[in-house]
């Protein structure tokens, strides 16, 4: 990992990490509505992420942003709660621990927020993100939380912060 950097996303992020995100999803089939793919702010993250209580970070090497993860309040959730929200990494990437060092990134975020549960949504086929979930404590549950409008996900986890 000690090639990468993670750092809060730029506006001149933004294209780079519409790309990923647009790169990454179709790979596991989750396109049209109902995936964060179809989200508005895809194409403006570093904007969406600068609100209160809102964080995005963007995994970079040698100037390239090549993945990135936020966490911001759950819509329609508890006021304690938080979405684990957007993390995709381009294949190069993945395996390389990018993925547990972003993910205590936004969990260290989450706790300075506040939030003392967080949520996320993700879908089947997904699986080496799942067990990195999974290594990082969050538990599997039977039914999603809050409204996030992502009625193509059909794996929910939940983590006490």
């Amino acid at each position: 990992m000690s090639n990468f950097s993670i750092r809060p996303i730029l506006a001149d992020d933004d294209a780079a990490m519409a790309a990923v995100i647009r790169t990454v999803m179709p790979e596991f089939g989750a396109t049209g509505s109902g995936f964060a793919i179809s989200d508005p702010e895809v194409d403006w993250m570093s904007r969406a992420y600068s609100a209160p209580r809102h964080a995005y970070f963007v995994l970079e090497r040698d100037g390239r942003v090549l993945g990135g993860a936020g966490v911001a309040p759950l819509a329609g959730g508890d006021a304690d709660v938080c979405e684990l929200r957007k993390m995709y990494f381009l294949p190069e990437a993945r395996g390389s621990g990018a993925g547990a060092a972003m993910m205590g990134r936004c969990l260290d975020a989450a706790r300075g927020f506040g939030f003392t549960r967080c949520y996320l949504e993700t879908l089947t086929g997904m699986d080496a993100a799942m067990r990195l979930y999974e290594r990082s404590g969050f538990r599997r549950i039977d039914a999603a939380m809050g409204a996030t409008g992502h009625g193509g996900c059909n794996r929910f986890y939940l983590l006490d912060l």
